[in-house]
């Protein structure tokens, strides 16, 4: 893209801990357009339950109004800080936010690279960097997260709850090329491992056959397969065997938090939802962190990654590779002491990290 271009990015702060991040988050933004002379104009929107609360919370609150969502569609990408509080029913302001958003603009990848800047951060012994430099592709609009709950004799102790796993063969084909072609252009191991439980849940035949028949169109790229459990397993006992990944919605949320505890923890670990060529979203992994709101000891490096995937979607990969080489640095030579809370200040941390990328 040119850089003459200016791109209008939806800014979601969110609940808890989430428009602090996203402040120091948005800081590097300004100093590395400023640097590379690439002009961003960011719209703020509310939605997060604060402003589900302030606009009548369960007597009708607002989550995320048709007029704004319309406005959003209309961007280039959406950056999201956090999304969840105690003060509203559980699901409903995800599902509101979150949800509508993945769904709403079809964002059928959830993209996690899990990368290792620092063994100092990894829990595993004698792990380097080379061996944890791997990329999650997460199916993000199927399976039974969007599928609709249903109860039977509910609150007795007949009660039977359900929720179906419900894949579609385009929803799993589209994902996959998608794998693939990352694979090609990561040209590591040129190996993509899809990550199933079809030998349990049957249903999942479906993921095996497409991706045997998928598969058959990429003759440079091998392809391996593990059970959800036997992957889990692997990525503790051998995270250097991986490469590319792809699994399903629930398969993927599950081990995309082990990935992230390998690389550090998830104060450094972002994602993508994307739909490639289109509107996408990115967020850091990490959760609202309530307790810690309004108090300047969020670590924001996970927020500030997530802006270097935006970036790198836009098609600014050198930028978003300076951004991610100053975290790098920052963490090797001890400048960031931590990816812990309160060791730092959140701003300290968005100022260091401007600091660098601005040299």
């Amino acid at each position: 893209m040119s850089a003459s271009r200016s791109h209008k990015i939806a800014v979601v702060g969110g609940d808890g801990i989430g428009p602090e991040v996203t402040a120091e988050a948005l800081k590097v933004l300004d100093v590395i357009s400023s640097k590379h002379d690439l002009s961003f104009e960011t719209v703020t929107y509310p939605f997060g339950t604060d402003h589900w609360l302030a606009t009548g919370g369960e007597q009708g609150g607002e989550l995320f109004p048709d007029s704004a969502f319309a406005e959003v569609e209309g961007m280039d990408a959406v950056l999201l800080g956090a999304i969840g509080d105690p003060r509203a029913p559980i699901g409903l302001v995800e599902h509101g936010v979150i949800m509508r958003m993945r769904l709403g603009l079809d964002l059928f990848v959830n993209l996690r690279p899990v990368k290792l800047y620092d063994p100092r951060l990894c829990p595993l012994k004698d792990k380097t960097t080379a061996d944890i430099d791997m990329v999650f592709v997460r199916e993000n609009t199927e399976d039974a997260y969007t599928a609709q709950p249903s109860f039977e004799n509910k609150g007795t102790p007949d009660e039977v709850a359900s929720q179906p796993m419900r894949y579609t063969r385009k929803g799993t084909e589209r994902v996959m090329r998608y794998a693939f072609d990352l694979c090609r252009k990561r040209n590591k191991s040129n190996t993509l491992l899809m990550i199933d439980k079809a030998n349990a849940v049957r249903a999942q035949d479906l993921w095996t056959r497409t991706f045997e028949e998928v598969g058959a169109e990429y003759d440079d790229i091998k392809r391996d397969h593990a059970y959800i459990d036997a992957a889990c397993m692997w990525m503790l006992k051998n995270p250097e065997w991986f490469d590319v990944a792809v699994t399903t919605n629930l398969f993927g949320d599950i081990i995309t938090d082990i990935g992230a505890m390998l690389q550090g923890g998830l104060g450094i670990a972002a994602s993508g939802n994307i739909h490639p060529g289109r509107l996408s979203l990115f967020e850091p992994i990490h959760g609202s962190a309530p307790k810690y709101k309004g108090k300047n000891v969020a670590n924001p490096v996970a927020a500030i990654m997530a802006v270097a995937m935006m970036l790198d979607h836009l098609d600014y990969g050198h930028v978003s590779a300076e951004i991610e080489t100053a975290v790098s640095t920052l963490l090797q030579n001890g400048t960031i002491k931590s990816l812990s809370a309160g060791v730092q200040s959140t701003s300290e941390i968005g100022d260091l990290v401007a600091n660098a990328v601005a040299s």
